[in-house]
């Protein structure tokens, strides 16, 4: 048996204004998504903002169904847009961000692990990292430099690929 050690690197931030002017607007952004979150279910409510090369951000926000699990994450929403909208764009950050009138939300949100493989094969197919701010409104921001380190054993089967 061997034991291995795994690290994850990410930076804290306490508050917007630590951020860089390019991710405070990104956060910023990902809040307006939450007013397009259609969530009258869980009254759980997630934005995303996805940053493109081009400096184009394209939103996303979560969209429920009654016949569960047919609604669908913020983070997917946005990406899935960017796959059949921007195929050739290279995507450079995302922030993401979470709101309820049902209680206060302490911490960040972290993204599911559907979303986690599916931001890990966008990343994947650009060959780049994608920077991922998880944005706490009012609380701290976590932020890494790549969606390897939120998933580190994400499914990969090089022969599918063939």
């Amino acid at each position: 048996m061997a034991r291995r050690i795994l690290n994850i690197n990410y930076e804290v931030f306490q508050g917007l204004e630590r951020l860089s002017e390019e991710d405070k607007v990104l956060c910023q952004q990902a809040v307006d998504a939450l007013a397009t979150s259609y969530s009258p279910y869980s009254k759980f409510r997630v934005g995303t903002a996805v940053l493109l090369d081009n400096g184009q951000v394209v939103l996303g926000s979560n969209q429920e169904n009654v016949a569960y699990p047919s609604g669908l994450c913020a983070e997917r929403v946005a990406l899935f847009g960017i796959g059949a909208t921007y195929p050739d764009r290279t995507i450079r950050a995302m922030a993401i961000t979470a709101q309820t009138d049902q209680f206060k939300i302490e911490d960040p949100v972290t993204s599911c692990g559907a979303c986690l493989q599916t931001m890990a094969e966008y990343e994947k197919k650009q060959g780049s990292p994608i920077a991922v701010l998880f944005y706490c409104l009012n609380g701290e921001i976590l932020k890494v430099d790549g969606v390897s380190s939120l998933l580190p054993f994400g499914f990969v089967e090089k022969r599918l690929e063939q």
